[in-house]
């Protein structure tokens, strides 16, 4: 067997086990979990809520947060999706029918993960004990994209990668302008 072949193999069997793995329960929870990532959502209502009730610690948090997403949804949706015309896993993969309900555009790579993967990233630094509490729903959004047939497991990865670049480039970012305008 060829690599790209074990690839496509690994991606069918994982692809298969997690949405086959998901009880009806945890269906429904990872379901309203991603509606309520969807279009950045959650994220955006995480952010409110910590510059609302977070002082100054709260603000600087979110800021970091949302620039990430930006950059996060950019790369994945803007550029990587445009170039990368991955179709979507087959249907016969999954044994529900909410594969019917999915996007067209191009399978690779997950945005709902790297949004979710820069926000939680970008504000954990800030924010230790609300990062940690946004990586619950963040790693759900990923498991989420795989049960629900959006997404090959790699699509996932490679969201996660692109919103930890994305949070490392807007935590960054400051630093570089500082050093290069002096």
């Amino acid at each position: 067997m060829g690599l790209i072949a074990g690839i496509r193999e690994t991606e069918r069997h994982l692809s298969k086990r997690i949405a086959a793995s998901a009880s009806p329960g945890l269906h429904r929870l990872l379901s309203a979990v991603e509606e309520a990532a969807e279009g950045t959502k959650l994220w955006c209502g995480a952010a409110a809520a910590m510059a609302w009730l977070g002082g100054w610690r709260g603000r600087r948090a979110a800021a970091a947060g949302l620039a990430a997403v930006t950059v996060a949804q950019l790369v994945s949706n803007g550029l990587c999706k445009q170039l990368a015309d991955r179709p979507r896993p087959p249907k016969e993969w999954f044994p529900h029918d909410e594969v019917d309900d999915r996007p067209d555009s191009s399978s690779f790579p997950s945005g709902h993960t790297a949004a979710a993967v820069a926000f939680t990233a970008a504000i954990a630094p800030a924010w230790p004990a609300v990062g940690a509490a946004c990586a619950v729903p963040a790693a759900m959004v990923a498991v989420e994209r795989v049960q629900s047939g959006a997404h090959y497991p790699s699509d996932v990865a490679a969201g996660a990668a692109i919103g930890l670049a994305s949070a490392w480039l807007t935590r960054l970012a400051p630093h570089l302008i500082v050093r290069h305008s002096l």
